[in-house]
């Protein structure tokens, strides 16, 4: 029997949603997210506050992703794990499936058996994995001087600081590898990093001691997902190659493909991103240091805003179909 090939995802958040929704239902491949530990915003930042525990909600979007939806009682499930409370006394803000996570953490006595028990339940086509268990903030210096403390004030920054750039990301004190994203990591046949916001999804992974140095000593192709818009308060006015150098520069290893969104935006969503200082991100890249792939990765499918979600999200996503076409296609070529 053919074994299947591994594919490690390594990002969190919004951005590698598309992506493992994509992968998941391929036969031939077997499918890990390495999820950041870091987020400091909205339900999971309460319920962090509140318990003690480590984020949930990077997680809980893997795990949704992931999940199987053969049938109706499958996307009914998954859809609960996503619910969003609107209203209620403490309740409104926060999504079912935190409060799952939360619950199950408890139950299990550690945040990974929490995932692994979630896992089950949602019948998950792969595996969602913590990056750290370390309970730890991130820290940004940022290119003025300034030094900013914890995921959501360095996602979501003061209008003052939108053009700004970050000059130094690391973590409020040490953080390690779990044992199961180092053997991830070292089984894989290809890692892919992002798409997603550089600093917030991407990086705050890598910051991770162990995380480099595992891919580093990895056989694993690398493959970089840049992001088709720019972040306020991160990479204003970056391309593609500088988007990429900082890859290099955290990880300490080239990326051995990058791929690049040619998709146009519309006019309307570009007007709204415009007021938060974010622009689409410039192909720029040196195509004599990287294979590059150009295609059109946006989803034309309009993003609507959950209700009772106090987050600002982004306008426009992946498009799943595309993305995972070509990480099967460089799999394939393995």
């Amino acid at each position: 029997m053919k074994s299947k090939k591994k594919i490690v995802v390594i990002g969190g958040g919004t951005g590698i949603y598309p992506t493992l929704q994509g992968l998941k239902n391929d036969p031939n491949i077997q499918v890990s997210a390495i999820i950041t530990m870091a987020d400091s915003g909205g339900s999971s930042g309460r319920l962090r506050d509140e318990f003690g525990q480590l984020p949930v909600g990077d997680v809980r979007m893997a795990l949704s992703a992931l999940s199987a939806d053969d049938s109706e009682h499958e996307s009914v499930l998954r859809e609960l794990f996503q619910y969003r409370f609107a209203r209620g006394n403490g309740l409104k803000g926060h999504s079912v499936g935190n409060l799952i996570l939360t619950a199950l953490t408890d139950i299990c006595g550690s945040e990974e058996k929490a995932v692994l028990a979630a896992s089950k339940i949602l019948r998950v086509r792969g595996t969602v994995i913590p990056v750290t268990n370390d309970n730890v903030h991130l820290v940004a210096k940022y290119n003025d001087g300034k030094i900013v403390e914890n995921e959501d004030k360095i996602d979501v920054p003061p209008k003052e600081m939108f053009k700004h750039s970050i000059e130094r990301l690391y973590t409020s004190s040490p953080a390690h590898i779990t044992k199961s994203a180092k053997r991830a990591i070292s089984e894989a046949d290809m890692i892919v990093l992002g798409p997603g916001d550089l600093y917030t999804s991407i990086l705050a992974n890598i910051v991770v001691e162990g995380v480099p140095e595992s891919i580093q000593t990895s056989k694993a192709k690398l493959v970089y997902v840049a992001n088709i818009m720019t972040s306020r308060g991160q990479t204003y006015g970056m391309g593609v190659q500088a988007h990429t150098n900082e890859i290099e520069k955290y990880v300490g290893r080239k990326p051995d493909v990058v791929v690049v969104n040619t998709g146009t935006i519309r006019d309307d969503l570009l007007e709204k991103y415009k007021e938060w200082e974010q622009y689409p991100v410039e192909n720029d890249i040196d195509t004599s240091r990287y294979a590059v792939i150009e295609e059109n990765l946006i989803d034309d499918t309009p993003v609507v805003q959950k209700d009772g979600d106090i987050v600002d999200r982004s306008f426009i996503r992946g498009n799943k179909e595309k993305i995972a076409t070509i990480l099967i296609s460089l799999l394939n070529d393995l």
